[in-house]
C-alpha cells in the first residue's frame, strides 16, 4: 500500500536515509508506487574516464530505482562538437540508459554551443529555454547564459500557468554557491529569485561549480549544485560557508530523485557507488505572495 506523505514519514525517511550515508551500491529511496523518479547530471561532456564510470554507475542505480528520465544542468559537451564528439561525450557514456528508453532533458552551459538545442537526444526542441511536465512536477529549463527580457517574460507566463503540485527549475549557473572559483551568481539571483518566491518554486538544480552542494533552504526553496558528473574541482568548497548544508568536492557525483506525492527524496552517489548525501523533505504550499505554509 502506498504510504501517505506526512511530516512524520518525511522525517523518518530523512533519518533512515542519512543513517545510510556512505553505504555503497545501495538505493535508499523509498521506491513508492506511482512516484516520479529521475536522475541529475551536470558538467558531463568530457568523454573521459570519470564520465564513463559515472555512466556505468548510473545505469546500475537505474536498474534498482527505475528512473525514467535525466535532467542535465549544462556543459553537456566540452570542446569540439562534431558528430563524433556527441557520440564520444554523450551517446557512448550513457548508451545503456538510452537503450533502456531513458530520456535526457538538457540545459545549456557556458561551454555549450547554443546549437545543441537542435540535437534531438537533448529533447530541447530547438529552444534555449522550455518547460515539460512529469507526473505532478512542472520543470522549467532556463538558459542562464543569456537571461534576456524575452526569456524572463516567457518564464513568468509559464510559472503563472503552472497547475502542478511541484515546480522545479534547472539551469547552469547557481544562484547560491560556496564555490571558491565562481560563488553565487547574484546578478542572476536578483532577477530570478523574486519570480521563484512569487510563484512558489520548490527546488532548483544548477551546475557550473565542479562539485556537489546542497544549500540550506533559501526563502523556502531548496537548491542543489550537481556540477561534478565528469569534472571535479577538489577542495573548492569554502570551508565554514553558512550556505552549505552538505557538500562534497572530492568525488564525481550524480543524483537520483524520487517525488512521492508531497515528499521529495534524494540520493547523491559517487562514481564509486557510495552514497555521500541523502534525505527527504516535505513540500511546502505557498499562498498569496509565496509565503511558505507547511503541509500537514
Amino acid at each position: 500500500m502506498t504510504r501517505k506523505a506526512t511530516p512524520l514519514i518525511a522525517a523518518l525517511a530523512l533519518a533512515v536515509a542519512l543513517s545510510r550515508v556512505g553505504t555503497a551500491q545501495r538505493v535508499t529511496l523509498p521506491l513508492t508506487r506511482d512516484s516520479t523518479r529521475f536522475a541529475v547530471l551536470g558538467d558531463t561532456g568530457t568523454g573521459d574516464k570519470a564520465q564513463y564510470e559515472i555512466g556505468r554507475k548510473l545505469e546500475e542505480f537505474r536498474e534498482h530505482a527505475n528512473f525514467t528520465f535525466t535532467i542535465m544542468v549544462g556543459d553537456n559537451i566540452y570542446g569540439s562538437e562534431r558528430p563524433q564528439d556527441f557520440q564520444q561525450k554523450f551517446e557512448l557514456p550513457y548508451k545503456p540508459l538510452l537503450d533502456a528508453g531513458v530520456k535526457f532533458y538538457a540545459a545549456l552551459g557556458n561551454h555549450d554551443d547554443p546549437n545543441q538545442r537542435f540535437y534531438k537526444p537533448f529533447n530541447m526542441d530547438g529552444e534555449r529555454f522550455y518547460a515539460f511536465t512529469k507526473g505532478n512536477i512542472d520543470f522549467f529549463v532556463l538558459d542562464s547564459n543569456y537571461m534576456d527580457r524575452k526569456q524572463l517574460e516567457w518564464f513568468e507566463r509559464a510559472l503563472k500557468d503552472s497547475k502542478s503540485d511541484w515546480k522545479m527549475a534547472y539551469f547552469h549557473h547557481p544562484l547560491y554557491s560556496s564555490g571558491a572559483t565562481h560563488g553565487s551568481e547574484t546578478d542572476l539571483r536578483d532577477v530570478l529569485e523574486p519570480l521563484f518566491v512569487k510563484y512558489g518554486m520548490d527546488v532548483v538544480f544548477a551546475g557550473h561549480e565542479h562539485f556537489y552542494e546542497r544549500v540550506k533552504p533559501q526563502k523556502g526553496i531548496y537548491y542543489f549544485t550537481c556540477g561534478g558528473s565528469a569534472k571535479l574541482r577538489k577542495g573548492n568548497i569554502r570551508k565554514g560557508s553558512e550556505l552549505t548544508e552538505k557538500g562534497d568536492d572530492t568525488q564525481n557525483t550524480f543524483m537520483v530523485v524520487e517525488v512521492a506525492k508531497d515528499v521529495f527524496n534524494f540520493q547523491t552517489v559517487s562514481r564509486g557507488g557510495v552514497t555521500i548525501d541523502s534525505g527527504a523533505f516535505q513540500r511546502t504550499r505557498r499562498e498569496g505572495s509565496g509565503t511558505p505554509v507547511a503541509l500537514r
